[in-house]
């Protein structure tokens, strides 16, 4: 890692044991690189949270909770991603790969729907807005996913590519908008699926999406790709690596792996670019010390807006 100095850092279930094994290991990936660089994790809720009990709080997927909360559910998303912004910040994890605006619909795939936070793309923007504003007062920085919006898919990217070939206009006002009402976040992650009105190429991969994304969405923060190794994309680590960065995209992100694979990811990304390092510096400028928390009073005020059923 000193070699090769990669942006930051995804950590994992596999990765995990106690918080004081966590802290320590945050410790010696940013004395490896000499800095202070980001270290992210997937924490939403549900199936896809790599803190668990008994050192840490266990939540009801997304879905389930927006549900449960009702009309609460702004200022109960807020508090839930407060807490889990605490738990992060205090063993030395200051990034979340959160919010997930995937917008659900009918036909979205399960391994995605109970993640989504609802099928009203104005109340997922605000939605994920109260996360955004969770994680941030807690002094993690969100990441957006998945750019532009993922909801259409009806597979599996982690295995096969999704196809959605719906109209452009349909896909902007539903699928897009949450993106476009939240394109002032500091970082991003891309979806990898197609989308026939724009392009055959997956978009983590298509420079028509990443302008889309840019421009049309309005998004200037710092991009990464899903996990460039999922099975969606065709293709080897390296050559896949110097699409996505040719594409557009700021971070490859590469998570399962061998070490010389990871090495073999980073040359082909190479260093960033100009137009790169300002957004990842502006990016990192976001990171801001948690604001004060009173732990029991955050958790009795979240029981009260669900009735009692706060936890997964």
């Amino acid at each position: 890692f000193r070699d090769v100095n990669p942006f930051g850092f995804i950590l994992f279930a596999r990765n995990i044991d106690t918080p004081d094994q966590v802290r320590a290991l945050c410790d010696d990936f940013r004395a490896a690189v000499g800095r202070n660089a980001p270290i992210t994790i997937d924490q939403e809720g549900g199936r896809v949270q790599r803190l668990r009990r008994p050192h840490w709080r266990d939540w009801m997927p997304p879905l389930d909770f927006v549900h449960l909360a009702k009309d609460n559910a702004q200022e109960a998303m807020y508090l839930r991603y407060r807490l889990i912004a605490q738990e992060l910040h205090a063993l030395g994890i200051d990034s979340n790969c959160a919010p997930m605006v995937d917008v659900a619909a009918d036909c979205t795939h399960a391994f995605l729907r109970n993640r989504c936070y609802g099928t009203d793309p104005d109340s997922v923007a605000s939605l994920g807005r109260a996360v955004a504003q969770g994680l941030l007062d807690g002094g993690v920085l969100p990441v957006l996913k998945h750019i532009p919006g993922h909801g259409r898919a009806t597979q599996d990217s982690h295995f096969d590519l999704p196809h959605v070939d719906d109209d452009l206009h349909d896909l902007k006002a539903r699928d897009f908008a949450p993106f476009k009402a939240l394109n002032d976040l500091p970082m991003g992650m891309t979806a990898h699926l197609v989308y026939g009105a724009i392009d055959d190429a997956p978009a983590t991969i298509s420079p028509r999406m990443m302008t889309l994304i840019r421009e049309d969405i309005g998004f200037d923060g710092l991009v990464m790709t899903d996990d460039i190794s999922m099975k969606a994309l065709n293709g080897n680590l390296d050559d896949l690596s110097r699409a996505a960065i040719a594409a557009g995209c700021d971070v490859v992100l590469h998570c399962n792996g061998t070490l010389a694979e990871r090495s073999e990811v980073a040359q082909a990304a190479g260093e960033m670019g100009d137009a790169a390092q300002r957004r990842a510096e502006a990016a990192l400028a976001a990171r801001k010390p948690p604001l004060p928390l009173d732990i029991a009073s955050c958790e009795a005020q979240l029981e009260a807006l669900l009735n009692g059923q706060v936890y997964g």
